[in-house]
């Protein structure tokens, strides 16, 4: 996900940071001063340019230090419990990802060793998620920079196989709709409204945080594309009930199909879960997503998206391209890109194998329900599954019978001034404007940074128990002008920021990090 920022104009660029400290003389080292430090030059004076490319250059150690320490206020990955995203690969995986940043992996013909590892982690992937393999199985991957562009992906295929069915049935197709979960990620939105496909939500309820597998199916009409089902909820981290789903279909004898967002589960559920039936093994599952910079631990950003059969990814979507005299079929909605984190996963997958994945997705499972079980302890209900009925993570919510004078989000804050990244969120439509906090348990989560989590969370649950109602509304009240102060959020563009098209903007759902 990038985001949308704005170009400030004449005026906001020339606005000073420290109203009447342009006004102040200084006289900082001449542009000719010979000097062998970073911080004697005239440039540790000036402000990094922020509007326009400079007239002159800089020395590259002098940029290198300017650009670093600019850097430093940027908050500790290992700290961000908010984030799916991988903050740790060995050494020798860096070496090679670092190897690999010249390559643009589009170009098969000049890297053919690069190409053909995509394949053999499509091959893994596909057959890790029980893809057909009789000798007539014709099934079909490809690498993305994400789940995002691997849901658009998948998006578009469903679009246009139900656009091409009804255009044989001589019907309209006009008003396309998905079903799918309220408490989808946002990327789902994105794709509906970028392809122009109605949403149908299946919305979650005070105390039910997945999809209803019959509300689902019976929402089912003759313009359904698709049903997305979730492998890893973005909130609770749930599996939802694909084979209930999967069965209705059939039960009720309805061309509809199954694509499912295995964003965050694909490289869990197979390891800590294995008998779980979620995947190709249904037949209504026709293409499955997964992100290899989340549980498939490599650096962001790669994805993958596996189709059962080429009837579910039209040939009119896939275009092949003669490229420095090698022919390639392509489906992507990007084109140039780095061959470093298709490398990175494939070293993954071979360093570790299938055992060292259950190794590390059962340690972490571990964790999850150890944290879970002191939150308890805590007093926190405990939204989550645990005991690898879902991801390894730890949602919960402060119990409302406790009638404390502070929020979830109160406790959030509290722990980021701690170091600790810990988000609070407001649940999806419906659930009662639930809020919730959760825990994300990475591979390098280990048990004694839990422990000092779960230490600093009963400091922090101890400091807020001491002080009065108003000392809470008031801090909260001075945390949200703070925020509008930095520097990120003067960069957004205003003009939409009152949007109401999405679910956040209709019903206060929070996004969740991914």
């Amino acid at each position: 996900m990038v985001h949308l920022s704005s170009v400030p104009n004449r005026r906001d660029s020339m606005k000073p940071v420290v109203e009447g400290l342009e006004k102040a003389q200084f006289f900082p080292p001449g542009e000719n001063d010979v000097t062998t430090s970073v911080y004697g030059s005239s440039f540790a004076a000036e402000d990094l340019p922020r509007h326009e490319m400079p007239d002159r250059e800089m020395p590259k150690d002098v940029a290198y230090r300017m650009i670093k320490d600019d850097l430093t206020l940027d908050g500790q990955p290992t700290l961000n419990l908010a984030s799916f995203v991988t903050t740790y690969m060995e050494d020798e995986a860096e070496k090679l990802m670092q190897d690999a940043l010249s390559k643009n992996f589009i170009d098969y013909e000049e890297y053919p060793v690069s190409a053909d590892i995509q394949n053999r982690c499509v091959n893994m992937i596909a057959n890790l998620f029980n893809c057909p393999n009789a000798d007539d199985a014709n099934v079909m991957g490809t690498s993305t920079i994400g789940s995002s562009e691997a849901i658009m992906l998948a998006t578009l295929a469903m679009k246009k196989r139900w656009q091409k069915k009804r255009k044989a049935e001589g019907k309209s197709t006009e008003n396309p709709n998905i079903i799918m979960n309220s408490a989808v990620q946002v990327c789902w939105e994105k794709a509906a409204r970028y392809f122009e496909v109605d949403e149908k939500y299946v919305y979650c309820t005070s105390d039910r945080y997945v999809i209803d597998p019959k509300e689902a199916v019976d929402l089912v009409d003759e313009n359904t594309i698709g049903i997305c089902a979730i492998v890893g909820t973005t909130y609770t981290g749930e599996y939802e009930d694909v084979k209930a789903i999967n069965d209705l279909l059939v039960e009720r004898d309805l061309d509809v199909y199954i694509h499912v967002d295995a964003a965050s589960g694909g490289f869990v559920a197979p390891f800590v879960n294995p008998s779980l039936a979620w995947d190709f093994r249904l037949p209504r599952v026709v293409s499955i997503n997964v992100s290899g910079h989340k549980y498939g631990l490599v650096y962001p950003g790669v994805g993958w998206v596996v189709w059962r059969d080429p009837e579910f990814l039209p040939e009119e979507l896939v275009f092949h391209v003669n490229y420095l005299g090698a022919d390639q079929a392509s489906f992507t909605l990007n084109f140039s890109k780095g061959a470093s984190q298709v490398i990175g996963q494939y070293y993954q997958m071979v360093r570790l194998g299938k055992r060292g994945y259950r190794c590390i997705m059962t340690n972490i499972t571990r964790t999850a329900d150890y944290l879970a079980k002191a939150m308890e302890s805590y007093g926190f209900i405990i939204m989550s599954k645990g005991s690898g009925a879902g991801l390894p993570l730890v949602a919960f919510r402060l119990n409302p019978k406790d009638n404390r004078h502070y929020d979830e989000f109160a406790v959030a804050h509290q722990l980021r001034e701690r170091g600790w990244v810990v988000p609070a969120y407001t649940m999806a439509p419906h659930s009662e404007q639930l809020k919730l906090m959760r825990v994300v348990v990475r591979e390098d989560f280990s048990r004694s940074r839990c422990d000092a989590l779960i230490k600093d969370i009963g400091i922090v649950l101890e400091t807020l128990k001491d002080v009065d109602a108003q000392w809470v509304k008031d801090h909260e009240q001075h945390k949200k002008k703070q925020a509008t102060h930095k520097l990120p959020h003067q960069k957004v563009n205003h003009q939409y920021r009152k949007s109401k098209h999405s679910l956040q903007g209709k019903h206060g759902k929070t996004h969740a990090v991914c």
